[in-house]
């Protein structure tokens, strides 16, 4: 089966200028003022939430507005924001506009298909936020920057890869103490980064026991993908997103010292991939 990453990659590639700039931003702006607005009457927010039989009804504005519906009535929301912001920003930095659009939008439209799948099947009508979809961005960013430490609080210094831990626990609290069909919803939000990240995770499969203790024959595996770099008309090929020189004429690509034999990782994953230990 192909990493659907690919296929984004190949997308964003050929479409640069997709989505909306500063995305998380905005989305941050908005929530915040409707937190002030909720605060001043609390009827306000129970327009914003997604609910199938109301937008059938005529209000179809429910299909964006839940992705600002306010996360607290508490002060405790403003820290929330600021997590909200900072992980989106920086994973728009590094993925690209493009790419950071697209996992948003992607998290919206699984979001927004299963309530409707909820109310048609089922004929139970559930409310839902972008609670979920959004806490969902720090096991991404977690997978990619897993040893950057953060200010819980602003003074408890922790890795973002045991924050992503915190984050799966409450997760897992959600789906069980939560009541069908409720409690699928954070399984829902985490879809995209299974998605994004598969390429990655099917990595950390282990292999055969047979494999694992088989000796890497170098000149082999070189010669190898140069067979296939032949039979495919390309010369580079990243090893992590499946890009090609011939794809993507302007990509740098590099081979990684540190993997276990003969390996090529284009620009944006020769400093971040899991290193070949067979």
């Amino acid at each position: 089966m192909k990493d659907p990453m690919r296929l984004i990659d190949r997308f964003c590639y050929k479409h640069p200028n997709f989505g909306i700039p500063h995305l998380m931003r905005y989305l941050t702006i908005a929530n915040v003022v409707f937190w002030i607005l909720g605060m001043a009457n609390g009827v306000l927010l129970s327009y914003l939430s997604f609910d199938a039989a109301l937008i059938l009804r005529g209000q179809v504005w429910r299909l964006l507005t839940f992705m600002v519906y306010p996360p607290t009535s508490g002060l405790l929301a403003f820290l929330v924001f600021y997590f909200y912001y900072w992980m989106g920003s920086t994973l728009e930095q590094y993925w690209g506009t493009a790419q950071f659009n697209i996992y948003l939008l992607i998290g919206w439209a699984l979001t927004v298909l299963y309530g409707f799948l909820v109310y048609f099947i089922g004929g139970l009508r559930i409310r839902i936020d972008a609670q979920y979809l959004y806490l969902s961005m720090f096991f991404s960013y977690a997978a990619l920057f897993p040893d950057q430490t953060v200010l819980l609080f602003f003074f408890i210094p922790i890795k973002m890869k045991y924050m992503a831990l915190i984050d799966a626990l409450y997760f897992l609290a959600a789906v069980i103490t939560n009541p069908f069909p409720v409690n699928l919803l954070p399984i829902v939000a985490v879809l995209n980064f299974f998605i994004f990240f598969s390429g990655t995770l099917l990595r950390l499969v282990p292999r055969k026991a047979s494999q694992s203790r088989s000796t890497i024959n170098f000149r082999k595996a070189s010669r190898e993908i140069k067979k296939e770099q032949r039979e495919r008309l390309y010369h580079h090929k990243c090893a992590v997103c499946g890009r090609t020189d011939t794809d993507y004429p302007g990509l740098e690509f590099r081979y990684c010292s540190r993997c276990a034999g003969y390996h090529c990782f284009c620009i944006d994953h020769i400093n971040n991939h899991i290193h070949f230990t067979e």
